[in-house]
C-alpha cells in the first residue's frame, strides 16, 4: 500500500511542477504587461506586437521592448552554458537554475516596490525593473526545454491549446493514440497559465507589486518537489 501510495506521488509530482511554472509564467507576464506599459516577459515576442502598434498609437515603453529581446536571449544562453557545466560534472543543475529564477523573481518583487511608480514606460527604473522579470522568465524558458523537459511548455500556451483540441478531436473520431495521455499533461498548465494571468491582474490591481509573492513561492514550491524526487 505504501508503494502504491509513493508511486502514485512521483506520477504527479511533474504535473504539479508543470502546473506552479505556468501559474508562474500567467502571473509574472501579466503583471509585467500592466505594471510596466505593455511589456511581454514570458512572451517576449509579443513586444513586436506593441513595437508595431506604437507607429499608428500612442504606446510607451519602447526602449523597454526593443531590450527584451536580447536581454532575454542572452539570459537563456547564460543559463544554457550554465546548464552544460554542471551536467559536464556529473552535477545537478536543475536546483541552481530553479534559485536563479527564484533570485530574479525576488529582485522584480524588490525593484517594483522601491523604485515605483514609474512615470513613463522608458525611464532607466522602469526598464531595470522590467529586465528583471525578463530575465527570470528567460530562465524558466531556458529550463522548460532542458532540465525540465519532460514537461508540457510552461511560458506560451498556443502550442499546448492546439494540441488539446487536436486530442479531443481525435477521441472524438475514435483515432486517439496517446491523446489521453497528452491532454493529462497539457490541460494543467493550461489553466493554471490562465488562473495565473487572472490572479496576477486582480493581485496587481489591489496589492500592487507584493502581489508577486505569490509566483515566488510557486517557485519556492518546485524546489522543495525537486528536492523530494
Amino acid at each position: 500500500m505504501a508503494e502504491a501510495i509513493a508511486a502514485a506521488r512521483d506520477a504527479s509530482r511533474p504535473t504539479a511542477v508543470a502546473a506552479l511554472f505556468a501559474l508562474t509564467a500567467g502571473f509574472v507576464d501579466t503583471v509585467g504587461f500592466v505594471a510596466l506599459f505593455g511589456l511581454f516577459t514570458a512572451h517576449v515576442t509579443g513586444n513586436f506586437v506593441m513595437i508595431g502598434a506604437a507607429f499608428v498609437g500612442a504606446h510607451e515603453g519602447i526602449i523597454g521592448k526593443l531590450l527584451a529581446l536580447p536581454v532575454f536571449v542572452l539570459a537563456v544562453a547564460a543559463t544554457r552554458l550554465f546548464i552544460l557545466v554542471r551536467e559536464r560534472d556529473g552535477r545537478d543543475a536543475a536546483r541552481p537554475v530553479l534559485i536563479g529564477q527564484l533570485l530574479f523573481l525576488i529582485l522584480f518583487l524588490g525593484c517594483g516596490m522601491a523604485l515605483a511608480p514609474f512615470q513613463h514606460g522608458d525611464g532607466a527604473t522602469t526598464i531595470l525593473t522590467g529586465m528583471c522579470a525578463v530575465v527570470a522568465m528567460a530562465i524558466q524558458n531556458a529550463a522548460s526545454r532542458t532540465v525540465f523537459a519532460a514537461l508540457a511548455p510552461t511560458t506560451v500556451m498556443t502550442g499546448n491549446v492546439t494540441q488539446i483540441v487536436i486530442d479531443l478531436v481525435d477521441l472524438a473520431a475514435g483515432e486517439a493514440p496517446g491523446a489521453k495521455a497528452r491532454l493529462g499533461k497539457m490541460l494543467p498548465p493550461v489553466m493554471t497559465f490562465a488562473a495565473g494571468a487572472l490572479i496576477g491582474a486582480l493581485g496587481y490591481a489591489v496589492f500592487g507589486y507584493p502581489a508577486l509573492v505569490l509566483p515566488i513561492l510557486a517557485i519556492a514550491a518546485i524546489l522543495v518537489l525537486h528536492r523530494r524526487g
